[in-house]
């Protein structure tokens, strides 16, 4: 199976997206296809057999247009949304001005006192339908012709509503103008509708621009992180300085990045020094030293240095290139509520024009004189302010700044269903080493015994630890060099398995180890014991030194909390989430680390194979699970969890099988994840709220409901500015998501 992303114009509301989806599952070995209206996007899931061409006929026989991405990157498509928005604004324009002149040219029909300042001309019956006309075929033609293509293909979409609506009160004032006698004489009244064909075409299109306009806002992520590329790279070929095209970059390359530009690629750093900021990468503001060896992330700033780096990574391989591809099918995916809105939106518009027949048809007979007139505006009223683009729109320009602002805090969404789910889940697991912890072991304790000094016990246990490569040895060698002492060169080396190391430094014969092998050899530790217990409870490795056969002191070595775990459990704790702490270690540093981190629960000495049973045996529980971790004995468990967050910092592995991928090693982003799902999901919420109490009040009143009780009949030009106004609501209440900001764990 392969995944294509296509591009589709053309679509206006959930029936359109309804339809394409509905053409490109009718292709053989087409397994899987969402359309986002808001995006104007097609994600498909399809055998390598299917070609492009063929999903490109499939979307335009129905008459829409497609484009497809060929080599699997991602295209910046904002263009063809700003050239739609200003074909609309064109039409606006002409529309109005045309429309003006109409509601002038009205007055003396509507107001005959009010209108002897209207020129004669201006107000005759035939100038005003050569006006209307201009208006229905010039700026109001779209909707024409995409009925047209709609109807031929045995369906039907907002824009048939609309035709329909329109179309009813031209004809109708077309034929009293041209036969005025004939028709009268019928009993039908002498009113004229140009005025109400003109104002709904001009208002309905106005809808659309300000409607476009603000969807240009809700998908700007792509453009953003695109703008972020480097255009060009100065690269080092035959031992001169050139600079290319970013395209013309290869790997190997050696490539020179000076103080303030981007990282071309990325890569590894052959020569200098220098600072970097990966905000971009992980919402994260504080610069990274960058040293020989270390890894560049293309897009990121080069702030301070000059250095040589290796290019590794280039085009679509990047880190950049797949955070815009998972951030663009994650917004081009559905959410399981989008659901509803699909079922509805498959009988909306037939259940409209019923609903429109059967109202006029009732007021026709029963309705007060003239009951021609009756029928007729609830028939346009009803057509006009039924509203399917409202209820299309409200799901997925939620999605789109959802997934938008998880990306600029270095959050990667992998679809809508995930980010929908995170809102559901009431208990989080924690991975230990590399998630909550930092990783890799530090010296946290210094004691020395008697006459040694801190120096002297730190000094003599990593110049014999620096021949090792235990991560403990690594460690203690680490802090050392961190205090600035010289480290010597032992005389004599030897690794005892299981309990430590013997070594011979200036003559003298000096251990490092477990208590079991200071026993063996004979040194008195009594007075050691309760701060090795101590240290131990504590979740610390206590490691015995003795010189010359006399006990110099403790060093302790642990894996330490990340500074930011316990407030990050606080909060998700605050928000009514168990948090629990998965481990392989032993019980007394489970606890130790549980207690310092402020988790109530854990479960230690989890073998790796067996992590994804502790997370079904809560799910057996009837928990809702998210699993937190960054290793490849992780992604079992990332996979069976409800939900998988996966440390950026951690293997491909993980992030693969992940949910979620956080950029960064900090568990704060956790509790954000956590908090942008439930602001994206009530913000669904109320979108749908909207669209569909806004059509489940209005479509009955447009009918007539409310004129026996009350005498009230809903104009067709309100019902136009209504249905205008709806989905341009549902858009700019989801842009008040763009305020979200993630706030340190408290």
């Amino acid at each position: 199976m392969k995944k294509v992303n296509m591009s589709v114009s053309g679509m206006s509301c959930a029936s359109c997206v309804n339809r394409v989806e509905k053409s490109l599952k009718k292709v053989e070995g087409v397994e899987e296809a969402n359309v986002n209206l808001a995006s104007h996007s097609a994600q498909i899931r399809t055998s390598d057999a299917v070609t492009t061409e063929q999903l490109i006929q499939a979307v335009e026989k129905i008459g829409f247009g497609a484009d497809v991405d060929e080599d699997g990157s991602v295209k910046d498509r904002s263009d063809k949304q700003e050239s739609e928005a200003s074909s609309l604004k064109k039409s606006v324009l002409w529309s109005s001005i045309l429309t003006a002149v109409v509601l002038v040219g009205s007055i003396p029909h509507m107001m005959p006192h009010w209108g002897t300042w209207v020129p004669a001309f201006l107000a005759s019956p035939y100038v005003l339908l050569i006006l209307t006309t201009f208006v229905q075929l010039g700026p109001g033609r779209r909707f024409y012709t995409k009925s047209y293509q709609v109807l031929k293909n045995g369906s039907a979409d907002m824009n048939v509503l609309v035709a329909m609506g329109t179309t009813s009160a031209w004809l109708y004032s077309g034929a009293l103008t041209l036969f005025p006698a004939y028709l009268t004489g019928l009993g039908f009244p002498n009113e004229l509708y140009y005025d109400v064909t003109t104002v709904i075409t001009t208002l309905i299109l106005v809808g659309r621009y300000l409607e476009a306009k603000a969807k240009g806002q809700t998908s700007t992520a792509i453009k953003k992180l695109m703008n972020l590329q480097a255009k060009t790279a100065r690269v080092v070929r035959g031992g001169e300085q050139l600079e290319i095209p970013l395209e013309d970059v290869e790997i190997g390359d050696e490539l020179i990045v000076r103080p303030g530009e981007r990282i071309p690629v990325d890569g590894i750093v052959l020569k200098g020094a220098s600072t970097v900021d990966e905000s971009m990468l992980t919402g994260e503001s504080i610069p990274v030293e960058k040293q020989l060896d270390d890894p560049v992330i293309g897009a990121t700033i080069n702030k301070s240095g000059s250095f040589t780096m290796q290019a590794s990574k280039v085009g679509k391989d990047t880190v950049l290139s797949q955070i815009i591809r998972m951030v663009n099918e994650a917004q081009g995916s559905k959410a399981p509520i989008q659901r509803i809105v699909d079922v509805i939106a498959a009988y909306f518009v037939p259940a409209v024009v019923l609903i429109a027949l059967i109202s006029a048809a009732v007021w026709f007979f029963i309705g007060p004189e003239p009951a021609t007139i009756m029928a007729l505006t609830t028939f346009i009223a009803v057509l006009i302010i039924a509203c399917p683009c409202a209820l299309g729109l409200a799901t997925p320009t939620a999605i789109m700044v959802g997934t938008e602002k998880g990306a600029e805090n270095g959050i990667l969404i992998k679809d809508a269903t995930s980010l929908e789910r995170v809102k559901h889940v009431d208990t989080i697991i924690f991975d230990k080493t590399g998630t909550i912890t930092e990783g890799r072991p530090v010296v946290t304790d210094l004691l020395p015994q008697g006459a040694f000094t801190e120096e002297a016990l730190l000094r003599a246990a990593a110049s014999v630890e620096n021949s090792s490569e235990h991560p403990l040895g690594e460690a203690i060698v680490d802090a050392a060099k961190q205090r600035g002492y010289k480290l010597e060169e032992p005389e004599r080396f030897q690794s005892i398995t299981g309990h430590g190391i013997e070594a011979v430094l200036n003559g003298q014969t000096i251990l490092i180890g477990n208590d079991k092998l200071m026993r063996e050899r004979g040194i008195e530790t009594a007075s050691l014991q309760n701060e090795a217990k101590t240290l131990a409870e504590n979740g610390k490795t206590p490691m015995f030194t003795a010189i010359e056969g006399e006990a110099a002191g403790l060093v302790a070595v642990a894996d330490t909390l990340k500074q930011d775990v316990k407030k990050s459990v606080q909060a998700l704790q605050g928000l009514g989430m168990k948090v629990l702490m998965l481990t392989g270690d032993h019980e007394g540093t489970a606890a130790a680390i549980a207690r310092e981190a402020g988790i109530d629960d854990y479960i230690a000495e989890v073998l790796p194979e067996h992590k994804a049973d502790a997370v079904k045996k809560l799910q057996a529980e009837g928990r809702v699970v998210a699993m937190v971790g960054d290793g490849i004995n992780d992604a079992p468990a990332l996979a069976q969890a409800d939900v998988g967050m996966a440390i950026g910092t951690g293997t491909d592995v993980a992030m693969e099988t992940a949910n979620i991928t956080l950029m960064k090693g900090d568990v704060a982003k956790v509790v954000t994840a956590v908090r942008l799902s439930r602001s994206t999901m009530r913000m669904i919420w109320q979108n749908l709220g909207w669209a569909f109490g806004y059509n489940v009040v209005l479509i009955p009143v447009a009918a007539g409901v409310l004129f026996p009780v009350f005498g009230i009949l809903l104009n067709p030009m309100l019902a136009g500015l209504a249905m205008a106004l709806s989905s341009v609501s549902v858009v700019l209440n989801t842009l008040r998501l763009r305020k979200f900001k993630s706030i340190p764990a408290a």
